[in-house]
């Protein structure tokens, strides 16, 4: 542990960061030609992107857990959140220049920026938390069924309604993490914080591996790395395919 931070979540979430960067780089040679895959429907892609979010938020669960133990105020929460609803909008600006028809309008960092006030105001709800989460995740299912059996739910698949993710179809966007199923992927990961903590704190606050120190550094920076990567990944792919042609 180094300060306040956990090595070991830091070093976690820095896996999620480099598996994001591999992915999105492979995105990249897609979207500019270099390769031809199919993201949307091919398992292969699909089922990555599926794990590195669930990776990506239940980490962020347990550096709320972390949080809550350590007392974090709200000055400094608050602080922490305008970042992360900050970025989000840079992410819907720059997404809408360069994917005018299915721009993100309510991805990764926006989901996170509801959710974290959620996590904040539910972080002592103790072992509801586990249950809370599987509701959550059970709600996606629950709700494409109904909505396919009663035509009034429909609305709920529009813009705007679908950001709670009570959906039977999911929208044209470039990058989409509602709030259902993905808040309880985040409580989950309160609660195994929570867990760890009081009952098996050593399985977090022990040292790691010299090795590993720079998938921790990514951690503990992985909002600024989730800004910088792509626009670095997409100009150097752009001047690839600019010198080659």
């Amino acid at each position: 542990m180094t300060g306040q931070r956990f090595d070991r979540i830091d070093a976690l979430r820095g896996v999620a960061i480099v598996w994001m960067t591999v992915f999105h780089f492979c995105f990249d040679l897609n979207h500019l030609g270099f390769i031809q895959q199919n993201f949307r429907q091919d398992p292969f892609w699909t089922t990555q992107r599926t794990c590195i979010v669930t990776l990506f938020l239940f980490c962020a669960g347990l550096g709320q857990a972390v949080a809550w133990q350590h007392g974090l105020g709200w000055p400094r929460f608050w602080r922490r959140w305008a970042q992360v609803a900050g970025c989000a909008v840079l992410v819907s600006a720059g997404s809408y220049l360069m994917f005018p028809k299915s721009w993100i309008y309510f991805g990764v960092l926006h989901g996170i920026a509801v959710m974290l006030i959620v996590m904040r105001l539910t972080a002592g709800w103790g072992r509801w938390l586990w249950l809370l989460g599987a509701l959550a995740i059970a709600m996606k299912y629950i709700a494409a069924s109904a909505i396919n059996s009663w035509a009034v739910l429909s609305f709920l698949n529009e813009p705007g309604w679908n950001a709670l993710g009570l959906i039977s179809r999911k929208p044209r966007t470039e990058d989409y993490v509602p709030i259902i199923p993905w808040l309880g992927v985040m409580w989950w990961g309160m609660a195994a914080g929570q867990w760890l903590l009081a009952h098996r704190p050593e399985w977090v606050q022990a040292a790691i591996p010299a090795a590993a120190n720079p998938l921790a550094w990514l951690g503990r920076h992985s909002l600024a790395w989730y800004m910088a990567h792509q626009p670095v990944l997409i100009g150097a792919l752009m001047a690839v395919r600019y010198l080659i042609s």
